[in-house]
């Protein structure tokens, strides 16, 4: 059995709800634990622990998913909110997920990173991101649409000659559902862009080059969305998630003893 550990997301406490307002929650969204859950694959939420109560909860997990939801803040890539600070994120998840990818990484376990998980990703490595797409880049499509939310999508150019490429050879689509209204803009050390928006050029899929094909892969879009799209409609969310469990089950057995 895999154990998939997910970054959790934060509810801070608010006095105006009704249940647990004074109380901060983690959650995670349905839809990522019924994509990720399968026969041999349990998905687990890792709770907001510190120090050693931490560590001895990570150590029996196999591998790191980062799922979406708030900004980052500005400070966590060095720089201010724009804007009069109308995007500060959410610093405190930074620094949980941030150190959530080091202890994964410093021990050759697999990551995927998906939206939020994409930017935080990138700013492990050192890049940065637009604070708001609209805003710094207005040349390029719209990102995102709160009425529309998941059923936005445009295309995306696979990079020739990488693993996504190939992983996508006859796979006739080549659309990606779009619900973020930041994304990269200096590309972090040792990261490999794997996928473009083709409207605009704008980063959504890149891999580190320090590790394995596919490792450490991360993506702009949102797999888990993609149930509710007719066959064909979108890129098949199935063959990045079986070529990611594929590297967690070769990295699991080589860690077993003999």
């Amino acid at each position: 059995m895999l154990r998939i550990g997910v970054s959790a997301c934060f509810m801070y406490p608010d006095p105006n709800r009704t249940v647990f307002g004074h109380k901060t929650l983690t959650y995670f969204e349905r839809e990522m634990s019924r994509y990720l859950a399968r026969p041999d694959v349990q998905p687990i939420m890792i709770p907001d622990l510190e120090g050693e109560t931490m560590a001895n909860f990570l150590r029996d997990l196999d591998a790191l998913v980062l799922q979406g939801g708030a900004d980052m803040a500005p400070e966590s890539y060095g720089e201010e909110p724009i804007e009069n600070g109308r995007w500060r994120g959410d610093k405190y998840r930074d620094e949980y997920e941030l150190a959530l990818i080091d202890y994964f990484l410093k021990r050759g376990k697999p990551i995927m990173g998906i939206c939020r998980g994409f930017q935080v990703l990138n700013v492990y490595f050192g890049g940065t991101l637009y604070q708001d797409i609209a805003t710094q880049r207005p040349e390029s499509i719209k990102h995102r649409d709160a009425v529309e939310y998941d059923q936005l999508n445009h295309e995306v150019d696979l990079v020739p000659g990488t693993f996504l490429d190939a992983l996508y050879t006859n796979d006739p689509s080549r659309r990606v559902n779009s619900i973020h209204h930041q994304g990269v803009k200096d590309l972090g050390k040792d990261l490999k862009v794997l996928a473009t928006c083709k409207e605009d050029g704008m980063i959504e899929a890149f891999t580190n080059t320090g590790t394995d094909p596919g490792q450490v892969i991360a993506v702009q879009w949102h797999p888990e969305y993609s149930w509710n799209y007719q066959p064909g409609g979108l890129m098949d969310h199935e063959r990045l998630y079986e070529h990611f469990l594929t590297i967690c089950r070769k990295v699991t057995a080589s860690e077993m003893p003999y």
